[in-house]
């Protein structure tokens, strides 16, 4: 689902532009306004839809989920932790909406904290295991780790 932007809405703040990961929002010279320059190379991120503080990137959603002539609009709201995904039909009549909570965290509270940890060595950086890599992942010292043999178990839900 590309986005688009709507041009009356948009204020050329530039917020979608700095977070779109393909870098593929600019900002019109003329106009002053954001736009998609290629949304076939669209990474389906959303980061700009949820950045804008005006709602004025939308989603052109799949036929699969939304017929033709429908909209999709999102709405990020942080004080109640929910992305809204409202899909309204061509006849203007019915509309659904999907609601789903944030499960992102706020900016610098990721786990672990980089800071704190010690910088790596040569041999660290030029091993293939990735950074802090969690020795029940490893298959380096020849056996299959499994969740139980770690006396981990899997939890149902989204959590931290």
């Amino acid at each position: 689902m590309p986005t688009f932007v709507y041009m009356t809405r948009c204020d050329g703040c530039g917020q979608c532009v700095d977070i779109c990961p393909s870098d593929i929002m600019h900002i019109d010279k003329t106009l002053r306004r954001a736009y998609n320059i290629e949304p076939n190379m669209c990474w389906e991120c959303y980061s700009c839809v949820k950045a804008c503080p005006h709602h004025a990137i939308d989603v052109r959603g799949y036929a699969d989920f939304a017929p033709l002539g429908h909209s999709v609009r999102v709405h990020r709201d942080e004080e109640k932790g929910t992305i809204a995904w409202r899909i309204k039909f061509r006849n203007g009549k019915k509309d659904m909406e999907l609601l789903a909570p944030i499960t992102t965290k706020p900016w610098g509270t990721c786990i672990p904290q980089l800071a704190d940890a010690a910088a790596p060595s040569k041999e660290m950086r030029d091993s293939q295991l990735l950074f802090n890599e969690p020795k029940y992942v490893r298959l380096d010292d020849g056996d299959l780790h499994t969740l139980k043999s770690n006396g981990l178990k899997l939890k149902a839900g989204v959590y931290y």
